[in-house]
């Protein structure tokens, strides 16, 4: 079986540099809020070309503050993908607003800036683009409209570690970047783990109070915060995976351009990639109008895949108080029955990557 994502080869690379990273920590005594963290955070930032990182517990977490951050609550609407992964959702409602969806670009799955206008109401306050698969969503027409209807811009940037937009890197655009580093993300950690990057040095003041109990000076609080941080650890093993990211990325982009070539010809949607993005392929998704029976055939034969994601967010039980019938967002409804995600990783060796290809198309030409 090719794995779809072998994150134990992935991480052996750092072993020797992980375990000795684990042993500093633990002797250092100072396991929350100390010099890893620090250190990982100007890092992160530099990375992302951003003036401030904020690292917190989880992507979730990372989205959740930055709206609290952005003093968006109770009555407010923000602008969602319909395509997404709920977590984008979750962190409106998790806060008291109102996710309302905007249909994607079905070529390139993300949100579709045509679209938002009409979904604006005198209660839009954000808009949360989606870089989803590791590419970047369209961000000058969503700036330009978020400009003219004075509303803000936080960018869910959890699959796009590295990637650019226009020749810049993701991190920097909007108000807000929030960023995961769950295990299987481009640049992951071994458990939870997320960040807020910014250049707004107001904002970036306030999410520090945020994360860390509304506080700046240890027990005095200033408002209702949460405990969101990053642990040592985990910053420490971020460390050592951030500069080989860019490697990776190079890894993945050339595993997605083979299949790209090898795959041409076939009844398979193969994903678009627009000029002005370079995407960091966290995921390469086709679709297939028997994607379940491809999915079928391709585990019979020995190639993983995954579905990203098989249920959109307005069709899930948690979100039936919103009302929003079946059929009211077809491009979304379409694409969670089509979609499937191809094996991709920094480790995939080339033999594995042209076995793949022969099997898809040996599987998509039978059906």
């Amino acid at each position: 079986m090719i794995k779809f994502l072998d994150l134990q080869q992935i991480n052996a690379r750092f072993d020797a540099s992980i375990r000795s990273a684990m042993d500093k920590v633990v002797q250092s005594g100072w396991y929350i809020l100390a010099a890893e963290c620090e250190a990982f955070e100007r890092e992160f930032a530099a990375f992302c070309d951003a003036g401030h990182c904020i690292a917190v517990a989880n992507g979730l977490d990372a989205l959740t503050l930055a709206l609290r951050a952005l003093d968006i609550g109770p009555g407010d609407e923000v602008l969602v993908p319909s395509n997404t992964f709920i977590a984008t959702w979750l962190a409106v409602s998790h806060v008291g607003a109102v996710p309302v969806p905007v249909e994607p670009i079905e070529a390139t799955f993300n949100i579709d800036p045509a679209r938002i206008r009409a979904a604006v109401t005198s209660r839009t306050r954000a808009i949360i683009p989606v870089h989803l698969y590791g590419q970047p969503a369209d961000l000058d027409p969503i700036h330009e409209i978020a400009r003219e209807l004075g509303l803000r811009v936080i960018e869910d940037a959890a699959q796009a570690h590295g990637a650019r937009y226009r020749g810049e890197r993701i991190g920097k655009h909007g108000d807000v970047a929030c960023w995961s580093f769950y295990p299987g993300k481009n640049l992951g950690a071994l458990g939870d783990g997320g960040a807020i990057t910014t250049n707004d040095a107001t904002i970036a003041a306030r999410l520090y109070k945020l994360h860390n109990y509304g506080s700046t000076q240890k027990y005095h609080h200033d408002e209702l915060g949460v405990n969101s941080r990053l642990d040592e650890i985990q910053a420490a093993i971020l460390r050592l995976k951030l500069p080989v990211l860019d490697d990776d990325n190079r890894n993945r982009a050339r595993i997605a351009n083979a299949y790209t070539e090898g795959l041409r010809g076939l009844d398979l949607h193969l994903p678009a990639v627009p000029d002005f993005a370079e995407p960091v392929w966290h995921l390469y998704v086709v679709r297939h109008r028997q994607r379940d029976l491809l999915a079928q055939r391709l585990a019979e034969t020995g190639v993983a895949t995954v579905i990203h994601y098989p249920v959109s967010p307005h069709l899930q039980p948690a979100y039936a108080g919103l009302g929003i019938p079946r059929g009211s967002l077809p491009i979304a409804e379409r694409l969670q029955t089509e979609v499937l995600s191809l094996p991709i990783g920094p480790t995939q060796s080339d033999r594995e990557t042209e076995e793949v290809i022969q099997i898809v198309r040996e599987c998509v030409s039978a059906l």
